[in-house]
């Protein structure tokens, strides 16, 4: 066993006795009398009735996480689960079919279309797409075992890039594009909760930054520096990230109803992320090390705050290789001589981050006024990213009569360090090329309308502006700056069963 998996074995083994989803009360087992989800278990002392009810809301808590954070999971049903908002029967969350025996099933659709009538390297669209296939099942129901469920998800991606193809930048206007376009097995877990709910552990082919850095705020946009999960950890360190799953563990424990610490370990394999993978090799052929996020928070529901709200600070640690961003295996700059980027260990980043609702004229709904904000910088290593930003609000019920929508106005900055600048500097330089209007950051911002347009579909009219695109590295003999690009866009999405008549989604009868 390497240095990297004799750590990783390390780390696993400390994270599993340290750290779960939050102990119950009987005010977190209130459901909203609309329907809308109560979002904490009822403890194992509960009636009958609750238990039943504990378990459906465990599925749907779950369905809630990974069919809505995931970058490119959401749908219809998702989104109605995210906002709290749903009419279909409480035991089951919208859009979800259910075979009995604690087994619930979730497919849907999405897909993004965008083009840039103006701005960018040039003009054009694209369209991508992904199949969502997720399965929940409760072992306590098939098995008898308390606390315990398994949980998979089968992705399918195709389609091309806007930002890719045309615009030139490296943040994507549509955010279901990347992680390979082909199927993808994007998580097997096993997860327990013990101590009445009050720690909860999960193992398996994971996904560290679904478990550390979601809101279901962020897909209520399309472009992937606000939807999926903030792209600056992806910049500043190793943390895996959706649909590609390696092995990993985490846990969270709730010290009270409202405050948690959680921790995780996963393994970082650079291998695993070829677009040629599909999720089913399992070896660690290829791991460089492990990526360990850690946070604290306090986060509450509906069941026990009117404006719900979720606060958090914390670190990813990267115990992991990672390419130089400057410097070639001799030391010079690799842009320059063109050899392989030297190869470095270990960087950091920490994090904080909210989602609160501010506004809600229905103390029994779920409609209202939401902010969110994150901000993180790079702690250690030689960083490409020193810090990022973002920001933004989502009004949910927008008129009379359209209670499932929503209205959206987000952005999303990245600041580029002096290293991350020093390659396009130094190679338009050789160029004879001017360095003047080289920006040292990068921002996105959209607005978005997300309209329920049936129980079962949902469409997302979007707009966005990219300030200072980054651009590429095979644009850098460009002569002049990327132009800021206008980008029009629309995400819809289709919850299959509930299209079919299987199920329930947002305003079903």
């Amino acid at each position: 066993m390497g240095k990297h998996m004799r750590w990783a074995a390390l780390a696993i083994g400390a994270v599993l006795v340290t750290a779960g989803p939050g102990p119950a009360t009987a005010q977190d087992a209130a459901t909203p009398p609309d329907g809308g989800p109560s979002l904490v278990n009822p403890g194992p002392r509960a009636s009958p009735a609750r238990k039943a009810r504990y378990r459906a809301n465990r599925a749907r808590r779950r369905l809630i996480r990974e069919g809505r954070s995931f970058a490119g999971a959401s749908s219809a049903a998702a989104s109605s689960i995210a906002q709290g908002a749903t009419a279909a029967a409480p035991s089951l969350p919208p859009g979800a079919l259910d075979l009995g025996h604690g087994i619930t099933l979730l497919l849907n659709y999405t897909g993004e279309f965008a083009t840039n009538p103006s701005g960018g390297r040039r003009q054009g669209s694209a369209y991508a797409g992904q199949v969502f296939f997720g399965l929940d099942a409760d072992l306590g129901r098939l098995a008898g075992i308390d606390g315990g469920s398994v949980h998979a998800i089968v992705t399918q991606r195709h389609g091309r890039s806007l930002a890719q193809d045309y615009i030139g930048n490296t943040t994507s206007v549509q955010e279901i594009y990347g992680g390979g376009q082909t199927a993808h097995l994007s998580l097997l877990s096993y997860e327990q909760k013990l101590f009445d709910n009050r720690l909860d552990i999960e193992a398996g082919r994971l996904l560290a930054s679904v478990n550390f850095l979601a809101s279901p705020f962020y897909c209520n946009f399309q472009n992937n520096g606000l939807c999926g999960n903030p792209k600056g950890a992806f910049k500043m360190t190793n943390i895996t990230w959706w649909p590609i799953a390696t092995w990993g563990a985490h846990a969270k424990a709730w010290v009270t109803d409202r405050v948690f610490v959680h921790a995780g370990v996963y393994e970082v394999n650079p291998r695993a992320q070829q677009d040629n993978q599909n999720g089913i090799d399992w070896s660690t052929r290829g791991a460089t090390g492990v990526v360990v996020p850690v946070e604290a928070g306090y986060s509450t529901n509906f069941g026990n705050d009117p404006l719900p709200r979720n606060y958090s600070v914390g670190a990813i640690i990267d115990r992991s290789d990672y390419a130089d961003p400057v410097q070639d295996v001799r030391r010079g700059s690799y842009l320059m001589s063109g050899l392989d980027p030297l190869t470095r260990f270990g960087r950091s980043a920490v994090f904080a981050r909210f989602d609160q609702m501010v506004w809600r004229p229905d103390p029994t709904g779920v409609q209202g006024l939401a902010l969110f904000g994150v901000a993180m910088a790079g702690t250690g290593g030689r960083q490409f990213e020193d810090y990022y930003v973002n920001g933004g609000a989502v009004l949910t019920g927008t008129f009379a009569g359209r209670p499932y929508d929503t209205l959206g106005f987000g952005f999303a900055l990245e600041h580029f360090s002096p290293l991350g600048l020093a390659n396009i500097r130094a190679a338009r330089a050789a160029l004879g090329l001017s360095n003047r209007g080289i920006a040292s950051n990068q921002t996105i911002l959209e607005v978005s309308y997300g309209i329920q347009v049936t129980p079962a579909v949902r469409l997302m009219p979007n707009l966005q502006y990219v300030l200072n695109p980054q651009v590429q590295e095979r644009f850098l003999d460009r002569p002049k700056r990327i132009p800021d690009a206008f980008v029009v866009g629309a995400k819809l999405s289709v919850d299959l069963f509930t299209l079919a008549g299987f199920a329930k989604g947002p305003g079903s009868l």
